[in-house]
């Protein structure tokens, strides 16, 4: 089935998140990845600062395992797809 990325292959790539991706990108592509943040200790996503980070940058000021992250939010987004 066509969608507006050209077929579910380009769509599924295009909700996969990198250690580069910015976290407000995220959560305005799926504000479902919230919990995901909230379990990392990042709990002010309004603020501007935190939504303008990457994955990368909240992880290294979290002390959180960056490979872990992605691991899951890539996960539920795949799960939504």
């Amino acid at each position: 089935m066509l969608n507006l990325f050209g077929n579910k292959e380009d769509a599924a790539s295009a909700r996969k998140v990198t250690r580069d991706t910015i976290i407000g990108d995220i959560l305005d592509m799926d504000e479902t990845t919230a919990p995901y943040f909230f379990e990392i200790g990042m709990h002010c996503l309004g603020c501007p600062a935190s939504r303008g980070e990457s994955i990368a940058d909240a992880c290294a000021v979290h002390g959180v395992d960056c490979d872990a992250l992605l691991e899951k939010l890539n996960a539920h987004l795949a799960g939504k797809a």
